[in-house]
């Protein structure tokens, strides 16, 4: 299934993506915070230092931008400063592992003792 549009929802704080195939189109949400925790930046690091790090306090991220990056796939922008290149099929693998990787996310984050709230509180006015 092919990507075909992005929603960005800031009163929801998520994403909404639809996809089309020659059949049928279907629909997915992502909050900015699960997107921007699995970042594959992230899964990157991770891989070249051995170990999992926790990405923490983002509860409060927000998806600011989406820029399309040819076939690479779409560049998310947050406003941590942090942004990625996601691959289509990246994007498929979250919106279909999203209840697995969410709790596994959880878990990690009790065990670590990291909290998913921002450290400090900032107000945009």
């Amino acid at each position: 299934m092919k990507i075909i549009s992005f929603i960005i929802d800031n009163k929801q704080n998520n994403l909404t993506i639809e996809f089309s195939d020659s059949k049928n189109m279907e629909s997915a949400q992502l909050s900015f915070e699960y997107l921007r925790i699995s970042s594959p930046v992230n899964s990157a690091k991770n891989l070249k230092s051995g170990q999992a790090q926790v990405t923490s306090h983002k509860k409060e991220v927000v998806l600011v931008n989406i820029e399309s990056v040819a076939k690479h796939g779409y560049r998310l922008i947050f406003n941590d400063g942090h942004n990625a290149i996601y691959a289509e099929a990246y994007i498929h693998t979250l919106v279909h592992e999203h209840e697995v990787r969410w709790q596994h996310y959880l878990t990690e984050l009790k065990v670590s003792g990291h909290s998913r709230e921002a450290m400090i509180n900032i107000k945009q006015l």
